[in-house]
Formats: C-alpha cells, structure tokens, sequence
C-alpha cells in the first residue's frame, strides 16, 4: 500500500514538472510574448526621444511668423503628443503585454501614421514656400534671409525625424497586427472511454 502511494506520489509529482515545463514553453510561444521580443521598449524609447525634440522645437517655431513655419497648425504640438503616447504605450506594453494593450498601440500607430502624412505634407509645402521666398524679394535683406535658411533647415530636420519614426511605427503596427492575428483560443477535448464495469456479482 505505501509503495503504491509513493509511485502516485512520484508520478504527480513528474506530471507537475512536465505541465510546468509545458506552461513555460507555451508562455514563450504565445503571440503577446513573440510581439514583447521585438523590443517595443527601446523603439518606443527612441520614439519618446524624437516627440520630446518635435516639442522642443515647436517652442523655437512659435516665435516665428505662422505663414513661414508649420507652426501655423501646430505641428509640432500634436505630433510631438502623438509620439509621446506611442512611446509610453510601447514602453508600458513591453513591460505588461496583454491582448487589450496591442490593440490600442495598435490604434494609436496608425492614428500617429496618419498624423505624419498631414505634417510631413503640410512641411514639404512650407519648405517650398520658404525656398521661394529666399530667392525672391527678400534676398536683399541678409537678416531675413539667414533667418528663413534657419527655419528651413528645422523644418526638413523635422521632416526627416517624422519620416523615420514613420518607419518605427510602420515596423510596430505590422508586429502588432501579426500578434492581434495570430491570438487564437484553441481548446483541445480530450474524451477518454472507461472500460464498463461488471456489477454482476460472480
């Protein structure tokens, strides 16, 4: 009797090592899990880096006249905001994955997408504006003309900045969608047959 307890015994305890084991490479295999490894954290730091400067530098745009920045709608404001909640939502993702928090990184990718094809359009369209004013009636003031090459200049810095964390966001949208479509409930039922016992007594 004791024999048959401590084989029980052992065997429970093997089942539970293996349905550990077994837990571990699941949670290493799930989809939340495989989006984490793509280091959301360290682009979205670098994200945070570039709202910070796009802030930064709307603060330095806002002394100067709205028809030659794109200051004129604020751009560097929302854009910059934009940025910092995409940072902070890789950020905080990397560190709790879960279905829910995918999907609003997610939302707020494309959202963040689409804001940099109205500033990086609305930019292009004053950098033009500004080239022609350079080479127009103001280059004979050498004041004026320094100070549009200066905002010329920020503005295709910025310009460059949105393009490449247009390229970040593009990579973490597609990890994002592939991990929101690859979730998948699966339920294994597992019917096993008792032998029918004989209840004739013999």
């Amino acid at each position: 009797m004791e024999g048959t307890e401590s084989t029980t015994r052992e065997r429970t305890t093997a089942k539970d090592g293996n349905k550990a084991e077994d837990q571990d490479v699941l949670m290493s295999s799930k989809p939340m899990h495989r989006f984490v490894q793509r280091g959301p954290r360290s682009l979205g730091i670098a994200i945070l880096i570039f709202g910070c400067a796009e802030v930064m530098m709307g603060f330095t745009l806002s002394g100067e006249r709205k028809q030659f920045s794109s200051f004129g709608i604020y751009t560097s404001f929302w854009q910059g905001t934009l940025f910092l909640v995409c940072g902070n939502l890789s950020i905080y993702t990397d560190l709790r994955p879960s279905k829910k928090m995918v999907t609003v990184c997610l939302a707020m990718y494309v959202v963040s997408l689409l804001g940099i094809v109205v500033s990086v359009g609305y930019r292009i369209n004053q950098c033009s504006f500004l080239t022609y004013l350079t080479h127009s009636h103001y280059n004979d003031n050498l004041s004026t003309r320094n100070r549009l090459n200066q905002v010329f200049f920020i503005e295709g810095f910025l310009c460059t900045c949105s393009l490449f964390v247009a390229g970040l966001l593009i990579f973490l949208s597609v990890i994002a969608r592939l991990a929101l479509k690859s979730t998948r409930t699966q339920i294994i039922v597992r019917h096993i047959i008792s032998p029918p016992t004989d209840t004739t007594a013999t």
